[in-house]
């Protein structure tokens, strides 16, 4: 369950709402890196603390425990809303560390094909043609072969062909 900045100030002290403040909508965009992880760092600690409380609070109910004294007054449910809030907030910081992990991990990729394709260019991927063509494949000399087959070569392979044929169709099946 979310709650609003109203429920939130009123379950938690000033120095708790100000860390949840600084998670929300304007003042998280002016964090830089190392900010957001000191606030990630705060608010795990005010919900790891309510967290303990909630737990200590519903073993008191159940009667596995022994009672906090009279610091720690009411019923469970306080501190769970509590953690709840801590651990909304620290959802949004978490997402955006994440997010400008990613801006910078795709700044430092569009880098590294920046260089890559400088780098590229700067090798020759063929030969230089030089000068002059070369002359090429040297000529053996003398004409091409020509293979003349007579006419009545062709007719005879043809004829032998079909008489060849007309055995098979003579024959029993």
């Amino acid at each position: 369950m979310s709650y609003s900045n109203k429920d939130a100030e009123g379950l938690l002290s000033h120095e708790e709402y100000e860390a949840v403040k600084s998670a929300h909508h304007p003042a998280i965009y002016s964090l830089d890196k190392d900010g957001l992880r000191s606030l990630a760092l705060r608010l795990e600690g005010f919900r790891d603390k309510a967290q303990t409380f909630a737990r200590h609070k519903r073993r008191e109910v159940k009667g596995t425990s022994d009672a906090r004294g009279k610091s720690f007054p009411g019923t469970a449910d306080h501190p769970a809303k509590r953690k709840q809030v801590f651990a909304q907030a620290l959802k949004v910081v978490k997402k955006e560390r994440a997010r400008l992990h990613h801006l910078e991990a795709k700044a430092d990729q569009v880098d590294a094909a920046h260089r890559a394709l400088y780098r590229a260019n700067k090798f020759s991927h063929h030969p230089a043609a030089g000068s002059i063509a070369s002359a090429g494949q040297r000529d053996k000399g003398g004409a091409p072969k020509r293979v003349c087959t007579p006419g009545a070569k062709i007719g005879s392979i043809m004829k032998a062909n079909a008489r060849v044929q007309a055995k098979r169709d003579q024959r029993p099946n």
